[in-house]
């Protein structure tokens, strides 16, 4: 999207399809900084994903946010002007979203959408043998993406992550990694703004250890939420000086 008299236009995503290319690493910061939002403006914030996200939003009487990272982003002064709404369910696999992706997404007419999806594709794999291939994962991730570009919505995506806490965990990555390189090649196909959310907390998982951020690899601790949260911040509605808004046109 591009703000134009005040309003946001969304951009076509670049030609040859999300396929046409590999992208390694995460987008720079540059590029990341080029797409910052304010959100000062009466945004809608739609957070939708897997129990990450979630974390006890149903159970949630302030607001159905839950007490994780969402409800940190919504209580910050940096989005203090936006309406967050929380659509994250536990054990949610790429495939959940889809079956649901109107009523929990589309029907909320959202300025900004926020995704973080793809730990459960890959956790089935290991603890009940549901496998979901690379393939499907980028297609169904692509649906959803055009749905909420088509209706001009502004799309966040958060790299799916884990912090292995034992053995078994580290093979995860065999799984995982490359479906977070669909999500950053997503990230710059669909002109999203992308969270970095593996590489920063595997960043500081090494520094502090991965229990203290995730007690079982993959559900944040009340230090891991904070850290995901100043994330997203950081990246989608970085500092006073920066520039830009979403706004209803």
């Amino acid at each position: 999207m591009t703000e134009r008299d005040g309003a946001w236009e969304h951009a076509s995503p670049p030609m040859g399809g999300p396929s046409s290319g590999r992208m390694a690493r995460p987008v720079g910061e540059g590029s990341r900084r080029a797409a910052i939002l304010r959100l000062d403006c009466g945004a809608t914030i739609v957070f939708t994903g897997d129990s990450v996200t979630d974390c006890g939003r149903r159970e949630d009487p302030r607001g159905h946010l839950g007490h994780g990272y969402v409800r940190a982003i919504a209580e910050s002064p940096r989005a203090a002007g936006a309406t967050a709404v929380n659509t994250g369910t536990g054990g949610d696999r790429i495939l959940d979203l889809e079956e649901r992706w109107r009523v929990d997404v589309l029907d909320h007419h959202a300025d900004v959408v926020s995704i973080l999806i793809g730990v459960n594709d890959t956790w089935r794999r290991y603890d009940s043998g549901e496998q979901t291939s690379v393939a499907q994962y980028e297609e169904r991730y692509c649906r959803l993406l055009d749905a909420v570009a088509s209706a001009g919505s502004r799309l966040v995506l958060i790299e799916p992550f884990v912090l292995p806490v034992d053995e078994g965990q580290k093979m995860w990555r065999d799984d995982l990694d490359p479906k977070i390189e669909v999500v950053r090649k997503l990230a710059a196909h669909y002109s999203a703004i992308l969270v970095p959310a593996d590489v920063e907390l595997t960043r500081q998982s090494e520094r502090l250890g991965a229990v203290l951020l995730a007690v079982d690899g993959v559900h944040p601790t009340e230090l891991g939420h904070e850290r995901l949260a100043e994330l997203w911040l950081d990246t989608v509605a970085g500092t006073a000086a920066d520039t830009g808004a979403v706004s209803r046109p």
